[in-house]
């Protein structure tokens, strides 16, 4: 099973979701693994605490000009939806922080007058984390290419795992969708707030449109309002987990603690929230 753990928003609690589903499947005897693809900020490391012992850059294939090849005939400018070429008098000049590495601008040039160079945007690390295999990428300072870093996580992951927990980006961008692409069931985590349903309803939009299962998780459930409880019922979205508002889980969070290590009295909560998700997973296989 492929698990995402998504939200609409950040600050809802996902990462610690995610950090304690993935130690709740270790701790059960399931091989599992983590794949921390929020690679602007990522923080499952935080809390699984791996021990790194892989690194390797992550890099776009980019264009750059052979100038005694090039006359200006901006055929490159032309297939370029980026925008990363233009033309100054007669030699083409390339804007690297604006390439997305397509290769469309290389095949299109009739004189072999641009090459491909690979750009570093970011890296990616793995190890092992108490018997959690885990994966992290992150984004280089000033690089804009998250979902390049994103596709690198995945390739890096085992691929037989029988559990692998996707720790996705907040929103509904090209990055959450690069995260999901894959994923067998998708977990909404949210909050009982005003800005935690308008961004929920934006994540079910996307999930939606994309096709993929999911249900949601209430981080903090008795803190706010019945307005995203409300909006379950209204679209029949099944809530598999409502977490308590529970200052020591902050305290705990603070401080880069697992909850459930330093708060053993919710670890049926996400026993029976892990039952619930491979549940959901065998019933949308079987049909």
């Amino acid at each position: 099973m492929i698990l995402a753990v998504a939200s609409g928003k950040g600050g809802t609690g996902k990462t610690t979701m995610a950090a304690n589903l993935a130690w709740t499947a270790a701790a059960e005897g399931m091989a599992v693994q983590f794949l921390d693809c929020d690679v602007e900020e990522p923080n499952g490391h935080i809390f699984l605490k791996p021990v790194f012992d892989s690194r390797r850059s992550v890099t776009v294939p980019t264009p750059e000009v052979v100038e005694e090849n090039c006359d200006g005939c901006r055929i490159c400018v032309g297939v370029c939806e980026f925008n990363a070429l233009i033309v100054l008098g007669e030699r083409a000049l390339v804007f690297p922080e604006l390439c997305h590495g397509c290769g469309a601008c290389v095949t299109a040039c009739p004189r072999n007058a641009l090459v491909e160079r690979g750009r570093p945007v970011g890296k990616v690390e793995s190890g092992d984390a108490g018997g959690v295999f885990f994966v992290q990428g992150i984004l280089d300072i000033g690089q804009v290419l998250a979902t390049a870093v994103i596709h690198a996580v995945k390739e890096a992951a085992r691929k037989e795992m029988p559990l692998t927990i996707i720790d996705c980006p907040p929103g509904t961008s090209c990055p959450v969708i690069e995260s999901v692409r894959h994923a067998d069931f998708v977990l909404l985590v949210t909050e009982p707030t005003p800005f935690g349903l308008h961004d929920l309803k934006l994540a079910v939009a996307m999930l939606r449109a994309l096709g993929k299962p999911f249900a949601v998780a209430v981080n903090r459930h008795d803190a706010g309002d019945e307005g995203v409880a409300l909006y379950c019922r209204e679209e029949a979205i099944e809530t598999m987990l409502n977490l308590p508002d529970d200052r020591r889980i902050a305290e705990a969070y603070s401080r880069g603690e697992l909850l459930l290590e330093t708060l053993p009295r919710y670890r049926p909560f996400f026993s029976r929230l892990l039952v619930k998700l491979l549940s959901a997973r065998q019933k949308e296989a079987a049909r």
